[in-house]
Protein backbone atom coordinates (compact mmCIF):
# COMPACT_ATOMS: atom_id res chain seq x y z
CA UNK A 1 0.00 0.00 0.00
CA UNK A 2 1.29 3.59 -0.88
CA UNK A 3 2.94 5.54 1.68
CA UNK A 4 1.05 8.40 1.98
CA UNK A 5 2.61 12.05 2.89
CA UNK A 6 1.27 14.74 4.72
CA UNK A 7 2.24 18.65 5.51
CA UNK A 8 1.48 18.18 8.93
CA UNK A 9 1.25 15.82 11.46
CA UNK A 10 -0.12 15.72 15.10
CA UNK A 11 -0.12 13.35 17.55
CA UNK A 12 -2.07 13.13 20.41
CA UNK A 13 -0.85 12.06 24.12
CA UNK A 14 -2.63 11.47 27.30
CA UNK A 15 -2.66 13.96 29.78
CA UNK A 16 -1.66 16.63 27.46
CA UNK A 17 -3.59 19.32 24.98
CA UNK A 18 -4.10 17.16 21.72
CA UNK A 19 -4.74 18.54 17.91
CA UNK A 20 -7.04 17.80 15.64
CA UNK A 21 -7.62 20.33 13.22
CA UNK A 22 -9.97 18.00 10.32
CA UNK A 23 -12.91 15.97 11.47
CA UNK A 24 -13.81 12.93 13.16
CA UNK A 25 -14.49 11.44 13.80
CA UNK A 26 -14.51 12.46 12.20
CA UNK A 27 -13.87 11.05 13.70
CA UNK A 28 -15.09 11.00 11.03
CA UNK A 29 -14.38 8.64 13.03
CA UNK A 30 -16.01 9.88 13.62
CA UNK A 31 -14.34 11.01 13.15
CA UNK A 32 -15.74 9.59 12.00
CA UNK A 33 -19.39 9.16 12.14
CA UNK A 34 -19.41 12.23 13.41
CA UNK A 35 -17.01 15.43 12.38
CA UNK A 36 -14.24 16.69 14.44
CA UNK A 37 -15.58 20.05 14.30
CA UNK A 38 -13.64 23.06 14.66
CA UNK A 39 -14.74 26.94 13.92
CA UNK A 40 -12.60 30.09 14.19
CA UNK A 41 -13.90 32.19 17.48
CA UNK A 42 -14.15 34.78 14.80
CA UNK A 43 -17.44 33.50 13.43
CA UNK A 44 -20.75 34.65 14.43
CA UNK A 45 -22.28 32.49 17.27
CA UNK A 46 -25.05 30.25 16.12
CA UNK A 47 -27.44 32.60 18.27
CA UNK A 48 -26.72 35.25 15.59
CA UNK A 49 -26.62 32.90 12.74
CA UNK A 50 -29.48 31.09 10.32
CA UNK A 51 -30.14 26.79 10.86
CA UNK A 52 -28.79 26.84 6.93
CA UNK A 53 -25.47 28.91 7.35
CA UNK A 54 -24.53 27.37 10.87
CA UNK A 55 -24.70 24.10 8.90
CA UNK A 56 -22.82 25.49 5.98
CA UNK A 57 -19.78 25.90 7.93
CA UNK A 58 -19.88 23.19 10.25
CA UNK A 59 -20.10 21.14 7.08
CA UNK A 60 -17.63 23.36 5.22
CA UNK A 61 -14.75 22.43 7.76
CA UNK A 62 -15.12 18.99 7.15
CA UNK A 63 -13.59 19.13 3.67
CA UNK A 64 -10.69 17.96 3.30
CA UNK A 65 -7.89 14.62 3.30
CA UNK A 66 -6.23 13.33 6.33
CA UNK A 67 -4.81 10.11 7.65
CA UNK A 68 -5.45 9.51 11.06
CA UNK A 69 -4.84 6.49 13.56
CA UNK A 70 -7.56 5.95 16.40
CA UNK A 71 -8.29 3.17 19.05
CA UNK A 72 -12.16 1.52 19.04
CA UNK A 73 -12.98 -0.13 22.41
CA UNK A 74 -16.81 -1.99 22.69
CA UNK A 75 -16.98 -3.04 25.99
CA UNK A 76 -20.69 -4.88 26.44
CA UNK A 77 -22.45 -4.88 29.86
CA UNK A 78 -20.78 -8.54 30.58
CA UNK A 79 -17.73 -6.92 30.93
CA UNK A 80 -16.65 -7.94 27.72
CA UNK A 81 -14.07 -5.83 26.26
CA UNK A 82 -12.61 -6.12 22.54
CA UNK A 83 -9.95 -2.98 21.16
CA UNK A 84 -9.33 -2.44 17.37
CA UNK A 85 -6.13 0.13 16.59
CA UNK A 86 -7.21 1.68 12.99
CA UNK A 87 -6.10 3.88 10.85
CA UNK A 88 -8.42 5.79 8.17
CA UNK A 89 -7.89 7.22 5.03
CA UNK A 90 -10.47 9.99 4.66
CA UNK A 91 -11.15 12.17 1.37
CA UNK A 92 -14.22 14.90 1.77
CA UNK A 93 -15.24 17.35 -0.79
CA UNK A 94 -18.56 19.27 -0.72
CA UNK A 95 -19.91 16.26 -3.18
CA UNK A 96 -18.11 13.33 -2.69
CA UNK A 97 -16.73 11.39 0.51
CA UNK A 98 -14.09 8.33 0.54
CA UNK A 99 -12.77 6.54 3.34
CA UNK A 100 -10.89 3.48 4.48
CA UNK A 101 -11.19 2.02 7.93
CA UNK A 102 -8.11 -0.50 8.18
CA UNK A 103 -7.24 -2.64 11.44
CA UNK A 104 -3.89 -2.65 12.18
CA UNK A 105 -3.90 -4.30 15.48
CA UNK A 106 -4.54 -7.14 17.11
CA UNK A 107 -2.98 -9.15 14.27
CA UNK A 108 -5.61 -11.94 14.18
CA UNK A 109 -7.44 -8.99 12.61
CA UNK A 110 -4.76 -7.20 10.97
CA UNK A 111 -5.39 -5.66 7.39
CA UNK A 112 -9.13 -6.54 7.87
CA UNK A 113 -10.80 -3.12 6.18
CA UNK A 114 -13.96 -1.23 5.13
CA UNK A 115 -14.34 0.99 2.03
CA UNK A 116 -17.15 3.40 2.03
CA UNK A 117 -17.82 5.74 -0.95
CA UNK A 118 -20.68 8.38 -1.09
CA UNK A 119 -21.71 10.62 -3.86
CA UNK A 120 -24.85 12.00 -4.76
CA UNK A 121 -26.43 10.90 -1.77
CA UNK A 122 -25.80 7.06 -2.25
CA UNK A 123 -23.66 5.30 -0.78
CA UNK A 124 -21.87 2.06 -1.40
CA UNK A 125 -18.93 0.27 0.35
CA UNK A 126 -16.77 -3.03 0.44
CA UNK A 127 -15.37 -4.88 3.34
CA UNK A 128 -11.65 -6.84 3.18
CA UNK A 129 -10.62 -9.76 4.69
CA UNK A 130 -7.42 -11.27 4.03
CA UNK A 131 -7.41 -14.47 1.92
CA UNK A 132 -11.14 -13.94 1.53
CA UNK A 133 -12.98 -12.68 -1.45
CA UNK A 134 -14.00 -8.75 -1.13
CA UNK A 135 -17.76 -8.32 0.36
CA UNK A 136 -20.00 -5.71 -0.81
CA UNK A 137 -21.83 -4.16 1.78
CA UNK A 138 -25.48 -3.25 0.69
CA UNK A 139 -27.82 -0.43 0.99
CA UNK A 140 -29.85 -2.64 3.24
CA UNK A 141 -26.45 -3.60 5.56
CA UNK A 142 -26.09 0.25 5.85
CA UNK A 143 -27.20 0.48 9.28
CA UNK A 144 -24.82 -2.58 10.57
CA UNK A 145 -21.80 -1.59 12.70
CA UNK A 146 -18.44 -0.89 11.55
CA UNK A 147 -16.21 -3.75 12.65
CA UNK A 148 -19.45 -4.74 14.80
CA UNK A 149 -18.99 -1.46 16.58
CA UNK A 150 -22.45 0.40 18.07
CA UNK A 151 -21.09 2.77 15.08
CA UNK A 152 -22.72 2.03 11.85
CA UNK A 153 -21.53 2.41 8.03
CA UNK A 154 -24.04 5.15 7.76
CA UNK A 155 -22.80 6.83 10.37
CA UNK A 156 -19.16 6.91 9.44
CA UNK A 157 -19.40 8.30 6.09
CA UNK A 158 -22.31 10.52 6.17
CA UNK A 159 -22.33 14.42 6.65
CA UNK A 160 -25.58 15.59 8.09
CA UNK A 161 -25.09 19.18 7.91
CA UNK A 162 -25.02 18.81 4.49
CA UNK A 163 -28.52 18.31 4.23
CA UNK A 164 -30.93 21.27 2.93
CA UNK A 165 -33.33 20.92 5.61
CA UNK A 166 -31.97 22.29 8.60
CA UNK A 167 -33.63 24.28 11.63
CA UNK A 168 -32.74 25.98 15.26
CA UNK A 169 -35.17 23.57 17.46
CA UNK A 170 -34.03 25.07 21.20
CA UNK A 171 -31.71 24.90 23.59
CA UNK A 172 -30.27 22.49 26.35
CA UNK A 173 -27.77 21.87 29.04
CA UNK A 174 -25.04 19.16 28.22
CA UNK A 175 -22.78 18.50 30.95
CA UNK A 176 -22.89 21.91 32.48
CA UNK A 177 -22.69 23.54 28.77
CA UNK A 178 -26.00 25.92 27.38
CA UNK A 179 -26.30 24.24 23.59
CA UNK A 180 -28.02 25.20 20.70
CA UNK A 181 -30.16 22.63 19.04
CA UNK A 182 -29.71 22.08 15.30
CA UNK A 183 -32.16 19.74 13.97
CA UNK A 184 -30.86 18.41 10.23
CA UNK A 185 -33.51 15.99 7.90
CA UNK A 186 -32.80 14.54 4.31
CA UNK A 187 -34.69 15.78 1.36
CA UNK A 188 -35.00 13.51 -1.35
CA UNK A 189 -31.12 14.51 -2.39
CA UNK A 190 -30.19 12.42 0.35
CA UNK A 191 -30.04 8.84 1.07
CA UNK A 192 -29.99 8.02 5.00
CA UNK A 193 -30.96 5.16 7.26
CA UNK A 194 -32.25 8.13 9.70
CA UNK A 195 -35.02 10.34 9.33
CA UNK A 196 -33.76 13.51 11.42
CA UNK A 197 -30.28 14.14 13.82
CA UNK A 198 -30.10 16.97 15.94
CA UNK A 199 -26.82 17.83 16.98
CA UNK A 200 -26.27 19.72 20.36
CA UNK A 201 -24.00 23.08 19.65
CA UNK A 202 -21.88 24.64 22.38
CA UNK A 203 -21.98 28.76 21.32
CA UNK A 204 -18.97 29.38 23.12
CA UNK A 205 -16.40 27.06 21.74
CA UNK A 206 -18.32 25.83 18.48
CA UNK A 207 -18.31 22.14 19.17
CA UNK A 208 -20.73 19.56 18.99
CA UNK A 209 -21.57 18.03 22.60
CA UNK A 210 -23.92 15.26 21.76
CA UNK A 211 -25.85 14.01 18.30
CA UNK A 212 -28.54 11.86 18.24
CA UNK A 213 -30.50 10.31 15.60
CA UNK A 214 -33.82 9.24 14.77
CA UNK A 215 -35.72 6.30 13.07
CA UNK A 216 -38.83 7.53 11.05
CA UNK A 217 -41.21 6.76 13.96
CA UNK A 218 -39.21 9.23 16.06
CA UNK A 219 -37.28 6.35 17.78
CA UNK A 220 -33.73 7.76 18.97
CA UNK A 221 -31.70 4.98 17.29
CA UNK A 222 -27.94 6.47 18.01
CA UNK A 223 -26.26 8.55 20.36
CA UNK A 224 -23.20 10.24 20.03
CA UNK A 225 -21.59 12.11 23.28
CA UNK A 226 -17.90 14.06 22.89
CA UNK A 227 -16.66 12.64 26.12
CA UNK A 228 -13.31 15.20 26.15
CA UNK A 229 -13.02 17.96 24.53
CA UNK A 230 -9.33 19.71 23.52
CA UNK A 231 -7.52 22.54 21.92
CA UNK A 232 -5.55 22.35 18.24
CA UNK A 233 -2.11 23.92 17.68
CA UNK A 234 -4.58 27.31 16.98
CA UNK A 235 -5.86 26.89 19.83
CA UNK A 236 -9.63 25.88 18.54
CA UNK A 237 -11.62 23.32 21.11
CA UNK A 238 -12.28 20.50 19.46
CA UNK A 239 -13.84 17.32 19.77
CA UNK A 240 -11.28 14.83 21.13
CA UNK A 241 -13.28 11.38 22.00
CA UNK A 242 -16.40 10.45 21.73
CA UNK A 243 -18.98 7.85 23.11
CA UNK A 244 -21.69 5.79 20.72
CA UNK A 245 -24.81 4.21 21.89
CA UNK A 246 -26.76 2.13 19.42
CA UNK A 247 -29.88 -0.30 18.91
CA UNK A 248 -27.62 -2.67 21.09
CA UNK A 249 -28.56 -2.17 25.10
CA UNK A 250 -25.74 -4.25 25.66
CA UNK A 251 -22.80 -2.27 24.15
CA UNK A 252 -20.94 0.84 24.33
CA UNK A 253 -18.15 1.96 21.88
CA UNK A 254 -15.61 4.44 22.19
CA UNK A 255 -13.19 6.35 19.68
CA UNK A 256 -9.71 8.02 21.02
CA UNK A 257 -7.87 9.93 18.41
CA UNK A 258 -3.94 8.92 18.17
CA UNK A 259 -2.99 10.51 15.46
CA UNK A 260 -3.71 12.75 12.47
CA UNK A 261 -1.43 13.67 9.24
CA UNK A 262 -3.46 16.39 7.24
CA UNK A 263 -3.77 17.44 3.98
CA UNK A 264 -2.95 13.60 2.82
CA UNK A 265 -2.46 12.95 -1.12
CA UNK A 266 -4.22 10.48 -2.22
CA UNK A 267 -5.25 8.69 -5.56
CA UNK A 268 -8.53 7.16 -6.06
CA UNK A 269 -6.44 4.04 -6.30
CA UNK A 270 -6.20 4.24 -2.40
CA UNK A 271 -9.84 3.62 -1.83
CA UNK A 272 -9.74 0.61 -3.93
CA UNK A 273 -9.70 -3.35 -2.42
CA UNK A 274 -6.68 -3.89 -5.44
CA UNK A 275 -5.07 -0.20 -3.86
CA UNK A 276 -5.20 -1.64 -0.50
CA UNK A 277 -4.48 -5.70 -0.74
CA UNK A 278 -1.59 -4.46 -2.98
Amino acid sequence: MRTAQANRSVRIHPGRTSSFVKPFFALAILTAAFRLISIHAAEPAPSAMSAAELADRLAAVSEGNALIRSKLEVRSLDGARRVLQLQIKQRRTKTTTDLVYQVLWPDEHKGEAVILHQAQGAVKGSIIVPQQPVRAIKASQMKEGLFDSDLSYQDAVENFFAWKKQALVGSETINGVNCQILESKPDSSSVSIYAKVRSWIDPQRFVPMRVEKYSSSGELVRRIDVTRVARDEKHHPIPASLTVHGPRKNSVTEFNGARIDQDVNFTDADFTPAGILK
